[in-house]
């Protein structure tokens, strides 16, 4: 099979190159899949950089990627089962992710075929293109596990998502919508009708406006840009506000290449015992499979449209990660996995 290919850390345009590697063969719990579209997201970035350096000690590999392909999300079409698989057959359409724990590893998706266990993937709704199903699973589970302790039981709340036209930020806004909250999406003066699109009831252009200057106050803030600051909002709580931040480290430019967010979301963790607006912190991690069954739901029910920027070829790969860095792209980056398909 055609696959995008790294063998060490680096720059996208120098590390990455198209090869034809073998198809690999799915374990008892695994299905195999032919990938249709792969989403271009931050955490691809950093484990084909390598940074933050950091993530070569979380299982990403110390000297080199563990697996040389990456990706960590798709959609496309089963063609075969392990023995063990009960959920999936062949021919379904599936997406998700394709390992059960962390983000910061390859997971091979960036290629013509991929495995994945059976249980983090879900069905993918006839609505919905191969392309969009693609770019939901990794950001869409970072929006549910993050806003699902602040908003599933408490509707009509006042929510603020600072990067809402982003991956993350596009699915919050919407998911935040779906349970009823009023929304004020928060990003730069060429996403504003984007974020109206999404269904944002306000929106707001940082570079013209202080957000933490408003006189509005917010039941929730979700810094998925990661560049509020936790006294800033403060001034804009309500009187049981709550703040989440989700991490993003700006490809290095703030000086995160070793640790990135870490220290950063750490130090937030110590102090929320003793600080009402933040969430406590949960250490049950993420159920998958759970997950995945919500965002399909809201993919089927139309409260969730992943909105595709543009779409590139599996051989310009490197040119993808390019684009998402320069932070230009309005809506989702996808690569298509069946572009030059023999």
């Amino acid at each position: 099979m055609r696959a995008i290919v790294q063998d060490r850390y680096g720059n996208p345009d120098v590390v990455l190159s198209l090869r034809d590697v073998d198809t690999p063969e799915p374990g008892p719990d695994e299905v195999l899949v032919r990938v249709h579209a792969a989403s271009v997201h931050p955490d691809v970035w950093h484990v084909v950089t390598g940074f933050p350096r950091v993530l070569r000690l979380m299982g990403s590999g110390l000297k080199r990627p563990k697996q040389p392909i990456p990706g960590s999300d798709m959609a496309g079409v089963v063609e075969a089962v392990g023995a063990a698989v009960t959920r999936f057959r062949p021919g379904d359409a599936v997406f998700g992710e394709t390992h059960r724990n962390m983000q910061w590893v390859n997971g091979g998706t960036f290629a013509e075929y991929v495995c994945a266990p059976e249980d983090v993937l879900a069905r993918k709704p006839d609505g919905i293109t191969f392309e969009q199903a693609a770019a939901v699973p990794t950001a869409g589970m970072i929006a549910v596990n993050n806003l699902r302790q602040r908003l599933w039981d408490q509707p009509g709340q006042r929510v603020l998502v600072n990067g809402a036209a982003g991956g993350v930020g596009s699915i919050a806004v919407q998911l935040a919508k779906a349970r009823g909250a009023v929304v004020t999406g928060v990003d730069h003066t060429a996403r504003q009708e984007l974020m109206r699109t999404l269904g944002a009831d306000a929106v707001v252009d940082y570079t013209e406006e202080d957000i933490t200057r408003r006189s509005e106050r917010y039941d929730l803030i979700v810094d998925v840009a990661s560049t509020l600051s936790l006294s800033g909002c403060k001034r804009i709580f309500s009187p049981q506000g709550a703040y989440v931040i989700i991490g993003h480290d700006h490809y290095g430019t703030k000086g995160r290449r070793t640790f990135g967010s870490i220290p950063l979301m750490l130090g937030l963790m110590l102090r929320a015992p003793f600080d009402r607006h933040l969430p406590s912190p949960g250490f049950d991690g993420m159920d998958k499979q759970k997950d995945m069954q919500i965002l399909r739901d809201l993919l089927e029910a139309g409260q969730l449209t992943p909105v595709i920027d543009r779409l590139f070829p599996l051989e310009e790969a490197p040119q993808a990660l390019a684009y998402l860095q320069s932070g230009q792209a309005c809506g989702r980056i996808v690569i298509d996995c069946l572009s030059g398909a023999r």
